[in-house]
């Protein structure tokens, strides 16, 4: 266990008095879950989940205590930028705390678990350091007495089993979606990106289907209200989950770690996952030609995929797009690194550490060289790590897979030093 948790977290933690506790140590003590606590000491949402996590992990403490062991601890992963607002924090937590001075550790921790906003809550297995739980938030909520511990994901037919809605009052049973592609879809009236998607979904729906296709969405409401969801259902030739079903819903939620809205989750016809960027694939491929949309290596730099540079480092390489075939010509070359990097992380059940992009020249395109402070050059390769404001550039004539292999092998093994962006 203390090889895993400790590549996690590296070797020493922070207790709440300020010692130095070896996280070798949580092995003694029958830890076999980590909660990984991103959050900070400000603000209300961090606060009202600082105190519910506080009497959930009591509770827990209190039963091992009872059965001679600990089964969870929580590691503190804090947003603060001041020293003395994180020694305050920790102060007040009955947890642990990744160490203040162990910065670079932090933004790895961030980038990692694509931890987009906090307060978070992701639970990891000790013994092998992978995720078991991506949105503990709702476990607190859903399960506070830990009766479903450890949270394990279980089967998506396991957690949608139950009678499903159309929109006009008929129900059928989930059994229903077994041998189609499905699309999980999660979205709210309330929210302008979601009806604004779901307008192009509906009609990427129906191409789909008149090809003949197999293929079903299921929505998942996170409307205010039951009118709220009645009247954004209307709108909606699919099938959703009842409004009233708070429980199922809060569960595929848990399942797929949701943190935003819109988010659309492609699965085969056996329930695993092709693409959690459905909202991306639908507003690129409007015609649905690339239907089932399995992820591709390298994405050429759009509008509506630019939000993925935000979800962690990701490689950049900048060309001249009125040279004919210059995109292509430079996808290809990256493409053979791309898969050995995914297929590599893949082999551990682990997300890969980079997304990898070409970029051509448009507005989009200049205005990110402009925030990034890039050099005009084309070709240019970067390496972009919006989170941590820092960026990695390799400003060479010709870009070659020597080139890209080495520079990637280096950020990974933080053999790079990186400039602010």
């Amino acid at each position: 266990m203390a090889g895993a948790l400790s590549e996690v977290l590296g070797e020493v933690l922070v207790s709440a008095e300020g010692e130095e506790v070896a996280v070798s140590a949580l092995a003694a003590r029958g830890v076999s879950l980590v909660g990984l606590y991103f959050g900070c000491s400000l603000g209300g949402s961090c606060a009202q989940l600082g105190a519910s996590l506080a009497a959930f992990y009591g509770r827990f403490r209190g039963e091992a205590a009872a059965a001679g062991g600990q089964r969870l601890e929580i590691v503190f992963v804090s947003a603060e930028q001041e020293q003395q607002q994180w020694q305050e924090a920790v102060r007040a937590m009955p947890w642990l705390a990744l160490p203040f001075a162990d910065k670079h550790r932090k933004l790895k921790l961030w980038n990692k678990y694509r931890v987009s906003n906090i307060p978070s809550l992701i639970f990891i297995d000790a013994s092998t350091g992978k995720v078991v739980c991506r949105n503990g938030l709702l476990v607190i909520r859903d399960d506070p007495e830990g009766l479903e511990f450890p949270w394990g994901p279980k089967p998506f037919s396991e957690v949608v089993a139950g009678p499903l809605l159309r929109n006009n009052g008929q129900t059928l049973d989930s059994t229903a979606l077994e041998g189609s592609h499905v699309g999980v879809y999660f979205s709210a009236h309330w929210c302008p990106p979601c009806r604004s998607l779901t307008r192009v979904l509906v009609e990427s729906y129906r191409k789909i289907k008149e090809a003949g296709q197999k293929f079903e969405i299921l929505f998942v409401s996170a409307d205010r209200s039951e009118d709220s969801f009645k009247q954004y259902f209307s709108e909606m030739p699919w099938v959703a989950v009842p409004y009233a079903d708070e429980a199922r819903r809060s569960r595929l939620n848990r399942l797929y770690g949701i943190q935003g809205i819109p988010t659309l989750i492609v699965l085969d016809s056996k329930g695993d996952v092709i693409t959690r960027q459905g909202r991306v694939e639908v507003l690129n491929d409007v015609e649905c030609r690339e239907f089932p949309w399995h992820p591709k290596p390298v994405l050429e730099l759009t509008d509506s995929n630019a939000v993925q540079l935000n979800e962690g480092p990701c490689l950049v390489l900048f060309v001249d797009s009125e040279d004919d075939g210059e995109s292509e010509a430079a996808k290809q070359l990256i493409q053979p690194i791309a898969e050995k990097i995914i297929a590599k992380y893949k082999a551990k059940e682990e997300e890969a550490p980079l997304l990898f992009f070409v970029a051509g020249e448009d507005d989009m395109t200049d205005s990110l060289r402009d925030y990034t402070n890039l050099p005009e050059a084309a070709p240019l390769l970067t390496i972009l790590d919006m989170s941590a404001r820092a960026k990695y550039v390799m400003d060479v004539e010709e870009i070659t897979p020597e080139i890209v292999e080495a520079f990637v092998s280096d950020f990974l093994a933080d053999k790079l030093k990186p400039e602010p962006i």
